[in-house]
């Protein structure tokens, strides 16, 4: 004879059984980035195509030199920057419990394409001023966007914010065709129309130190608090019902997502699809619980962008833009989740 099961210890069973699951895939991926970077940093046109032995970092200084000072800093800006975008994706799909919404979406892209346009136009190519101007007019869309929206009498608060982020992101979208209609077509407009494309080909370690930082806070903070997120999920009266201010809490956290994904912007330009897909990924493999979605997003998106940037700089003699890669695949992956049955995880 066997003894009854207790009401609820079935559910709580299967509870713990998809944490154990989501607690393995975590480190599974986490072990993944570790090869695809080792691989990554032994990927390229020198010594010789296709995979290099690690034993010539022994023998050839100059390989050693190319791999510590121009592989490593573009392959650490490529992990951060994907694990940023994806988080920063994550964070806004949840605020704003909209799946379709990224990181642009309060005109921060558009505003970063502005300040990087006008930097080119006045001060030519110069990696720092665009990095200085990129950030400066990012921030300006984020802060105009909020400041609308307090002043906006038509409906709640996300609502508010929606609608100006899609007027900044337009006032800005217009004053970026303006300075191209007014940039020299030999010189800046082409060096204009190569940044919007998105690259990490100028990585340095003095690029990679400059963002890496601010980037690596945002990402600690987002990870402390993504418990925190799930409650700011939730419907307004709700929160309010379990003492949580709203308005400025969600402020809070938008900001430190929109400065992680400012500060990769600055630096590599517009990259699509990133903050856009790889949250959808990611619920898929963990659910729609923060705690585990958040930093499997952050291992994902380091993942997708690492890969796309290993491919586009090796797989032909010229460096395929990094945006052009992230839009065609990850348009093709979205075309894949639509159509697929639905098969979220939960918890």
């Amino acid at each position: 004879m066997t003894m009854k099961q207790k009401p609820g210890t079935g559910e709580t069973h299967r509870y713990a059984s998809r944490i154990t699951l989501y607690r393995y895939r975590l480190l599974a991926f986490a072990l993944l980035l570790v090869v695809l970077a080792t691989v990554a940093l032994l990927t390229g046109r020198y010594p010789s195509a296709g995979i290099a032995n690690p034993l010539h970092l022994l023998e050839d200084a100059l390989f050693a030199k190319v791999v510590l000072n121009v592989r490593l800093p573009r392959i650490l800006l490529a992990i951060t920057g994907g694990a940023s975008l994806a988080a920063a994706g994550f964070v806004f799909q949840m605020l704003f419990a909209n799946p379709l919404v990224e990181p642009g979406f309060l005109g921060v892209s558009q505003g970063a394409a502005f300040g990087a346009a006008a930097a080119i136009t006045l001060f030519g190519f110069s990696a720092l001023a665009v990095q200085v101007s990129a950030s400066l007019f990012g921030l300006l869309a984020l802060a105009t966007s909020y400041w609308l929206a307090k002043r906006f009498r038509f409906g709640g608060w996300i609502l508010r914010l929606v609608l100006s982020g899609i007027a900044v992101g337009a006032m800005f979208s217009a004053g970026l065709s303006i300075i191209k209609l007014v940039a020299d077509p030999t010189t800046s407009l082409q060096d204009i129309t190569f940044w919007m494309m998105g690259g990490l080909w100028n990585s340095t370690w003095k690029t990679a130190w400059s963002v890496m930082p601010v980037m690596w806070t945002a990402l600690v903070v987002l990870f402390a608090i993504r418990w925190r997120i799930n409650l700011l999920s939730l419907d307004e009266r709700t929160a309010h019902a379990i003492g949580i201010s709203v308005s400025r809490e969600k402020s809070l956290v938008l900001f430190v997502a929109t400065i992680a994904t400012t500060a990769i912007i600055s630096v590599a330009g517009l990259i699509g699809w990133v903050g856009l897909i790889i949250p959808h990924l990611a619920r898929r493999l963990f659910g729609a619980d923060a705690r585990f979605a958040l930093p499997g997003s952050m291992l994902l998106g380091a993942l997708f962008l690492l890969a796309c940037d290993t491919v586009g700089r090796t797989l032909l003699s010229s460096e395929i833009p990094l945006g052009v890669l992230t839009s065609l695949i990850g348009a093709v992956l979205f075309i894949i989740i639509l159509t697929r049955p639905q098969t979220e995880a939960k918890l």
